[in-house]
Order: structure tokens, then sequence, then C-alpha cells
């Protein structure tokens, strides 16, 4: 085990810090984390929303509680106006997720290249808006075809007639609804890094318009984004341009469909799911932050199954996704990565040693909030041989259970992204939107923990502290 441990010391270790402080994984990594203000407000929204709206209309449909004449219970009906902001905190959140993550992202990558980052983030912000089609399609389908008299009005008016359809195009109209939640998500990224480097690389290389020192900073600093600025952005919209035109469809239209779906569609494999954990706990094992490393992988597919999701959750249409970025802290490493909550657990019920017992003990109340930052450094679990195959296989084992009772559909979709330090049992009941089953299914997962974790806790009682120093 120690001959491993030092291979993949000497000859891994380098590699995975190296992918882990690059500059433009890093920033990626940083724009997802930059939005959690907005991801939490929209998370809650729509979780304040299923317990005051949706749980009282599917389980309150008749009796005292239901007013017949109106058809609504009373509990929504009090609520109506919590419903009512709750549906324009989700519209300013996740609806436009990938709008607020184009400004996040452009001003990450300016902030790498060490330029100025509110630049970054309006010229990111503009390249993406700029590829949404501005054309809108309406139309009515009548219970019978009108008279010509009228058909002639509206067609006169603009509109077409077709039989009992009546339909009308117009241009200026953004349906933010197809292309700023997580379907745009993946444009954003692209044309966020497309931009912001170039504008970046111009920037450092001084292809800007200088000001005199007596001018304003504000103003000089704007002016020396002037010219990075447009190249970046004719840029972009040269390629939506050309894209569209010899493709014959818009660029974010063929993105959604030729990358951004079949990566999703690769996510929900229990393979992936497994490569995944695999990974982190790899990595964290080394003393890497394997979640925040694997975070540009996690987010930018995973958490953007989770985003489609909360809305179509909070549409009321079919959850499109079993697998989202949620389900892994819900379900997966409940307690920290490794499930270290069970090792916590296991070792006040079996260690023996003094100095477990005593880490164990100060390291129970981080844990219980997902902190594992005590135990992985203070008994440590990082680079500890004996601790490292329950602390890979645990979680391995939680996310087997996890992936196939959701595929099965023995536990709802984690539909709402929960903050993660949200203790374990209540964090998969209110990730899966109430579902009382996800409590089972995280008592289980800790339980199989434990067993996998005891027999090496026992081992650990027959290790003198002062051989293991």
């Amino acid at each position: 085990m120690e001959a491993l441990s030092g291979w993949l010391e000497r000859y891994v270790l380098p590699i995975a810090a190296k992918i882990g402080s690059e500059k433009h994984l890093v920033a990626l990594r940083d724009a997802f984390i930059g939005m959690l203000p907005v991801t939490m407000a929209g998370a809650i929204a729509v979780l304040l929303n299923a317990f005051v709206r949706d749980f009282p209309s599917t389980y309150i449909t008749s009796g005292s509680w239901y007013n017949e004449a109106e058809g609504i219970n009373v509990i929504t009906k009090f609520f109506q106006p919590l419903i009512s902001v709750n549906g324009l905190v989700w519209t300013g959140t996740l609806a436009i997720m990938a709008v607020v993550f184009s400004a996040s992202l452009g001003y990450n990558i300016a902030k790498a290249y060490n330029v100025d980052p509110l630049s970054g983030a309006i010229v990111s912000l503009s390249a993406f808006i700029m590829g949404i089609p501005q054309s809108a399609n309406l139309s009515l389908t009548l219970g019978e075809a009108l008279p010509k008299e009228a058909a002639d009005i509206i067609t006169t008016a603009g509109w077409t007639v077709d039989g009992t359809t009546i339909s009308a195009g117009g241009w200026g109209y953004f349906p933010f609804g197809a292309y700023m939640g997580g379907t745009g998500l993946f444009t954003a990224m692209i044309f966020g890094f497309i931009s912001v480097i170039i504008f970046a690389k111009l920037m450092n290389k001084n292809i800007i318009i200088k000001m005199p020192d007596s001018v304003p900073p504000a103003v000089s600093k704007a002016f020396a984004a002037i010219i990075p600025g447009i190249a970046g952005l004719f840029v972009s919209g040269t390629i939506y341009f050309l894209f569209e035109k010899f493709v014959g469809m818009p660029l974010i239209d063929w993105i959604a469909e030729s990358i951004q779906k079949p990566l999703l569609g690769l996510s929900q494999g229990y393979f992936a799911v497994f490569i995944i954990v695999l990974l982190v706990h790899f990595l964290w094992f080394f003393g890497l932050h394997g979640t925040n490393i694997m975070g540009p992988v996690l987010q930018s597919i995973y958490g953007v199954a989770m985003v489609e999701n909360t809305n179509a959750y909070q549409l009321g249409d079919a959850i499109p996704y079993k697998w989202v970025a949620g389900s892994f802290e819900a379900f997966v490493w409940p307690g920290g990565a490794g499930v270290t909550l069970m090792l916590l657990v296991g070792i006040l019920l079996f260690s023996k040693r003094a100095d477990h017992k005593t880490i164990g003990k100060l390291a129970l109340g981080p844990g219980i909030f997902n902190i594992n930052e005590p135990i992985m450094f203070g008994l440590p679990i990082v680079l500890n041989p004996l601790f490292m195959i329950p602390f890979i296989i645990a979680p391995l084992v939680t996310a087997t259970i996890a992936f196939f009772a959701t595929a099965a559909g023995l536990v709802s979709p984690v539909v709402v992204n929960v903050i993660w330090v949200m203790p374990t049992i209540l964090s998969g009941f209110l990730a899966t939107g109430g579902d009382w089953r996800a409590i089972v299914l995280t008592i289980v997962n800790l339980v199989v923990a434990l067993l996998i974790w005891a027999p090496f806790i026992l081992a650990a009682n027959k290790i003198d502290p002062s051989d293991q120093a």
C-alpha cells in the first residue's frame, strides 16, 4: 500500500495539482461559485412553493380545508402573495441562469488574466445575448374555423389563418424560457471564453486606447477596454452569423442539441457517476480538494441538469434528469466526502484510541453540517493507507445505491439546490421537494457506510499511534 501511495504521489499527484490550478478551469469553477446568492435564492423560492403550493394542491383536494367554489385549498390561497413573490424571484434567478452565468464567467476569466473584471463580465454577457434568436412564433388552435370575414380581418393584420389555427411571428423577442435557463449555459460558457480571452489578450498586449494621466482612472479604464471589447464581440458576432448562414440554424440551438444534450445524456449513466465519485475521493486522499477540482465537470454538466430539473419542477413539467449535481451531496457523501460522518460515529462507538476519540468528538459538530476538514487533516485521512480503502469504497457504494434507487423510481430525483451545509437526512428530503423516501435512502446509505468504515476503525485500534507518526 505504501509503495502504491508513493507511486501515485510521485507521478499522479503533480498532474492532478496542475489540473486543479489551471486558470481557465479555476475561472469556470469560480464562476459557478460566484452565482451562489442567485442560485440559492431561486432554490429557496422553488422549495417554498413546493410546501405552500404543490404539496397542499396534491394532498388537499376535498374536505373542510378545500374551497370547492374556488377550486383551491385554504393553505395555498392564504400563501398566494408569497407564491407570487417566489415566482418573481425564480424568474430573476434560475429562469435566467445562463445570463447570470455569462457575466460571472466573464468576470472570473478577466480576473484570471489580470485585466478589468467588470469589463470582462460585460463583454461575456453581450457575447451571449447576441447569440439568442430574437424571433417568436405564436399559434392558437380554435374549436372551429373562423368565418371568412373574420379570417380576412386577421390576415390583413399580419397574422396567418390556416383552418382552425391562427399563427403569427415577430421579431425583437427574447424567449428566455428557451435559452436563458439551463439550455443556454453551454453557449454562455463557450462564448464567454472566446470573447473574454480575446479581450484579455489584447489588453495584456496593450492594444488599447491610452488616455493622458490627467483623465480620471474610471474613464481611462473604460477607454482602454474599447478596442479589446470590440474585437471580442465582433469575433463572437461573426461566428454566430457565419454558422447560421452556412448551417441554417442558430448556433445556440446546435450547441444545445449536438454538445449539451449528448453530454447530459452521458452524465445520466452509472459509469459516469462512478468515475466522478472515484476521482473526487482519489484527489481528496492526497489532500487536494477533489470536489473543487472536479467542480467544472460537476457544475457544467450536472449543474446544468440541476437547473433544468428545478425549472421543470417550478413550472410543473416532467422532471428531465434522474441524476444532477445535488444528488451527490444529498445521497453520495452525506456528512462530507467519504461519508466521514459515519467514520466519526464509528470512532465514538468502536475506537479504543484516545487520539481518535478526541478528534472524533471535536469533528462531530462540523461533520453534521458536512464540514469534514477537521477529520480529513486531523485524524488524518489524507495519505493514510489504512483509511484510503473505506474513504473511497464507502461513497462508491452509496452512489451505487442512490443511483439505482433514483433510476428505479424508488425515490424522486433531486429538484432543489439545497445549501451544502444542510445537515444530512434533512438535505435529501428538501432536495427532492419533500419526498419522505429520500429520508429512508439517506439512512440506508449512512448505515451501509458505517458498516464499511467499522472494520478499519477496529483495525486502527491495533496500531500504536507512535508507530503511525
